[in-house]
């Protein structure tokens, strides 16, 4: 458009985007003060902004960390820098609600979560976190991280600090520490509480002493993140011990990497899924989050029986001297190589980490016993898990889901999608492949091959709805006032090239991220600036 009579300028604010009215200069309507430059103007694109809504053709200029127009046919002219997005869809930064930071202060740049798209990562899963929060939270300010991250404070860092690793409910003054470690991270910053009801020392917790320090975390306005305390046999009590202390302690829940291990345990998401909208009309504010890929990742210990583990290394090495309880010990492994992570065959157990042995990486429980000698039964899969033990443990990927459990759990309306990636980079080790590839597998897989969601569904999963769930009002949609976080990818060959074999490989088809109005990836590479801030909770 050109000319004073033609000129657009926004007046106001009509269900989530800017509504133009064309000025009335034969009237008498005052002009307004010429528009500032944006620093970057994306245009041309097909605008999916977060909230579900059908995507749009728009143009998106932003100036220093916000988004200050979204409208067709923006002035190019006076931009510093435009980003031609013909073809291609613009949307809000990736929300990962579940990612293992630990290694930022080695890895600030972040580059296996930004070149997914993701642009806010949220610590502290699975009841691990820093401990005490703010000087952590400090040091990443000083390494100025590649994206924005904010953590919760982990269950399990509480319970160390004042219990060590015992195995007994604590007395009401240590309780009463605890509910004082969880009360100092949240007026910190932290965003919630979280469990990992399965690791230890949590798994030696009761319900009780979990609600109280939820209640903890709710009178601050935090939320609650369970790895539950069984997802294979025991999976149902283990949602159901969720919902409780969401309805007990008043506090929003997230069911996190929600899933069904184990053989015994597929088709069980109907339930579970089922147990939840029944939580939700009954009042409990629960979502889950999940991964997209049909294996797990976690230590090598979760094959142990937790009780073996009680008081540390040196009383679980004191156990394996006792004939009678290290046949006990044995037969736990045996029952959870069968049953649970170890899906009944030792090649579903993939190596990920082995610092004794990095030759191990990548390899198969079942390639180990084939190195040494060994027939691939439970009871020398058993036997070379205590040898890993004894040698300082390791990590593992577990190929124990089940392809219609994901496609159901991605489907219900309560599901967002969250990594639960450790960053990482080429070389470093084995991982699991949603370290890199997470959210373009959904959006390649998914969203365009399986057509499972549609595309502002699916990017509705990744941005408002973790947003809201940390009541970021400001992230997780394209707005005028917004944070300028966003992505432009191609929806055409967007995909993850991480595999289980292969895992370190970026994915393609994400070709431009802004993180805070800088760009950060162009032209499908990281430009190497980090421009992530640390977020507290609002």
């Amino acid at each position: 458009m050109s000319g004073v009579a033609r000129t657009l300028i926004p007046v106001g604010l009509l269900a989530g985007g800017i509504f133009f009215a064309r000025q009335a200069a034969a009237r008498g309507t005052p002009q307004p003060p010429a528009p500032q430059a944006a620093d970057v103007l994306i245009v041309n694109g097909l605008v999916v902004d977060g909230t579900g809504a059908p995507a749009r053709r728009a143009d998106v200029a932003i100036r220093g960390d916000r988004i200050v127009a979204l409208a067709a046919n923006l002035p190019r002219a006076s931009a510093k820098r435009v980003i031609d997005a013909q073809g291609r869809i613009v949307a809000p930064g990736f929300i990962d609600l579940h990612a293992h930071l630990e290694p930022l202060l080695d890895m600030p740049l972040m580059e296996s979560a930004l070149r997914q798209g993701v642009t806010f990562a949220l610590g502290g899963p699975d009841g691990g976190s820093p401990l005490p929060l703010k000087p952590y939270m400090d040091s990443v300010r000083t390494a100025k991280p590649g994206i924005n991250v904010g953590y919760l404070v982990g269950h399990n860092d509480v319970r160390r600090a004042v219990l060590g690793m015992a195995a007994r409910a604590p007395n009401d003054a240590e309780l009463a520490r605890m509910k004082r470690l969880v009360a100092e991270a949240m007026g910190q910053g932290a965003f919630g509480l979280s469990t990992g009801l399965l690791y230890l020392p949590g798994t030696y917790s009761n319900v009780e002493e979990v609600i109280a320090l939820s209640q903890t975390a709710a009178d601050s306005g935090g939320i609650y993140t369970s790895h539950l305390r069984k997802e294979g046999i025991g999976l149902l009590d283990g949602v159901g011990e969720a919902l409780e202390i969401g309805r007990r302690a008043k506090i929003p829940v997230v069911l996190t990497h929600h899933k069904a291990v184990g053989q015994q345990m597929w088709g069980k998401s109907v339930v579970t899924l089922a147990m939840v909208d029944s939580a939700r009309k009954a009042g409990t504010d629960v979502m889950i989050d999940q991964y997209p890929y049909t294996a797990t990742h976690t230590n090598l210990g979760v094959l142990v029986p937790s009780w073996a583990m009680a008081g540390g290394d040196a009383e679980f090495r004191k156990r394996l001297q006792d004939a009678a309880l290290k046949d006990s010990i044995v037969k736990g492994i045996i029952f959870n190589i069968l049953n649970d992570r170890g899906g009944g065959d030792l090649a579903r157990v993939q190596f990920s980490r082995v610092s004794w042995d990095t030759s191990l990486e990548g390899k198969t429980l079942k390639d180990w016993a084939a190195r040494r000698n060994l027939a691939p039964t439970p009871e020398n899969g058993a036997t070379l898990v205590l040898d890993a033990m004894l040698k300082g443990g390791a990590n593992a990927i577990y190929h124990v889901l089940d392809e219609g459990d994901v496609r159901r759990i991605m489907q219900s309306p309560h599901t967002m999608i969250a990594s639960d990636g450790r960053l990482s980079r080429p070389g470093d080790g084995h991982p699991h492949p949603r370290a890199y590839g997470t959210f373009p597998r959904v959006l390649g897989e998914y969203v365009r091959e399986q057509k499972l969601l549609a595309l502002e569904t699916a990017v509705h999963k990744m941005t408002q709805m973790p947003a809201q769930r940390l009541r970021l009002a400001h992230r997780g949609v394209l707005r005028v006032g917004a944070a300028a976080d966003v992505v432009v990818f191609d929806a055409a060959t967007v995909k993850d090239q991480a595999t289980f074999t292969e895992p370190h490989q970026y994915p393609r088809g994400i070709e431009t991220v802004l993180v805070n109005g800088t760009v950060a990836v162009d032209g499908g590479k990281a430009t190497g600036v980090r421009a992530g801030r640390v977020l507290s909770r609002p």
